[in-house]
């Protein structure tokens, strides 16, 4: 295994280690409050975590969006890490390389919670007033993290093409 390869496989050891807290940890706390008649009233004050966002979802009915997200956050960052033993382990073979090119393709997906979170960050506070406030959590900056080393890992990650056997060499030497 080359020096590079090390590195890719620790970085996506290290990934792992920040996907966890990324699910679990609070992502988002958004606090509503309102005055009237003098008196600061708290409409809302909720945190989440990407876990507990799924769960609400799911139970509120929103069964769509809870998928999605439980597929981009979750399932997608799992399949990557659990692909990543058979690319090691069957280097040089043309099912590791298949493996290797799969999870290059749905390495990109896994941004796009990260993205949707961000941006919903960027709305609540750019549309928000003096009773509106969002906060990004330790979460999002672990899951945010988690992409990020990943797909170093994943571009760092060096498969070479396996080599397809020569016509001639299948066809033998008859005339």
């Amino acid at each position: 295994m080359t020096n590079r390869n090390r590195l890719a496989l620790l970085l996506s050891l290290i990934s792992l280690a920040l996907l966890w807290p990324g699910l679990v940890e609070p992502v988002l706390t958004i606090k509503a409050t309102m005055e009237l008649f003098g008196v600061t009233r708290e409409l809302t004050n909720e945190t989440r975590s990407v876990v507990g966002a799924i769960r609400s979802l799911n139970d509120t009915g929103n069964h769509f969006v809870a998928g999605l997200i439980l597929l981009f956050s979750i399932l997608v960052p799992l399949t990557k890490a659990a692909l990543l033993v058979p690319i090691v382990a069957l280097r040089r073979s043309a099912w590791s390389y298949r493996l290797f090119v799969f999870v290059r393709a749905i390495s990109k997906w896994s941004m796009a919670d990260v993205f949707a979170v961000g941006m919903l960050i960027a709305l609540l506070v750019a549309k928000g007033t003096a009773n509106l406030s969002a906060v990004a959590g330790v979460g999002f900056y672990c899951f945010a993290a988690y992409c990020l080393v990943s797909n170093a890992a994943f571009q760092l990650l060096q498969m070479d093409r396996p080599t397809e056997p020569r016509m001639e060499s299948r066809a033998g030497t008859g005339a």
